[in-house]
């Protein structure tokens, strides 16, 4: 499902809230599924507790999951990026990675994109 660099420049913590909200977005991970245990979890990636706990805890905090004692750790309704945003995005990659460029640059080319247009209100 996820895993966790430990050679990466970003926290375990980022990798790990990161990756769920990627897989949160793109429906991987259903509206109301159930997320491992942050001991669970813990001990799958080799990383502490407190660190997947943080994880949990950012995307608590925007609402994309919620915890409950008995019912867990669960995905939240409204996350999922709409099919046609998602194969958007899927033709961008293809085609940045075509050309030969790297995650970062392509990263670029799409803030740069983004900043063309004006904001919704």
């Amino acid at each position: 499902m996820i895993s966790v660099d430990p050679a990466s420049s970003i926290s375990p913590t980022e990798q790990i809230r990161s990756q769920l909200e990627a897989l949160i977005r793109t429906g991987q991970l259903i509206e109301d599924s159930r997320l491992p245990t942050v001991r669970q979890l813990a001990a799958d990636l080799r990383v502490a507790v407190g660190t997947v706990a943080k994880a949990y805890k950012e995307l608590e905090h925007v609402g994309m999951i919620r915890t409950g004692r008995a019912a867990g750790t669960r995905v939240n309704v409204g996350f999922i990026t709409t099919p046609p945003v998602l194969a958007a995005a899927q033709a961008f990659a293809r085609t940045a990675i075509d050309a030969g460029l790297d995650l970062d640059q392509a990263q670029g080319i799409l803030a740069t994109g983004w900043g063309s247009y004006p904001k919704s209100p």
